[in-house]
């Protein structure tokens, strides 16, 4: 069964930075993609970062040149660098997997979440 871990949320002051990590484990396939979403206060969850196939990045437009993705596929982990925060991106950060388990399937799996919160 796949499981998804994260870890680095916390408190942090508006301007200031955080590291959040996913370490997956479970799979005999491998991941398609991995990345963060988020889901802030009374609002619906949203696409933060993810990583693709190859070099294949994406970023929500409201955390471009302030947060980073990376991934090592080998480790089947996931970092997001999260620089210059703001009381916006006070959210549950969710981690986020694409499980390919054949050539037509792919299954999406979550962590429990992390709490992130940016005081002003």
């Amino acid at each position: 069964q796949v499981q998804l871990v994260e870890s680095g949320g916390g408190l942090v002051q508006a301007g200031g930075s955080l590291r959040l990590s996913c370490v997956a484990s479970g799979t005999r396939y491998s991941f398609n993609g991995m990345g963060w979403y988020r889901q802030p206060p009374g609002k619906q969850r949203e696409l933060v970062a993810f990583a693709g196939t190859g070099d294949r990045l994406e970023y929500a437009d409201s955390v471009k040149g302030r947060f980073t993705i990376s991934r090592d596929n080998a480790k089947n982990t996931v970092l997001l660098e999260m620089n210059s925060l703001k009381p916006e991106d006070t959210a549950v950060y969710y981690c986020h997997a694409k499980e390919r388990t054949s050539w037509t399937t792919l299954v999406d799996h979550w962590g429990q979440g992390t709490e992130v919160f940016v005081s002003s």
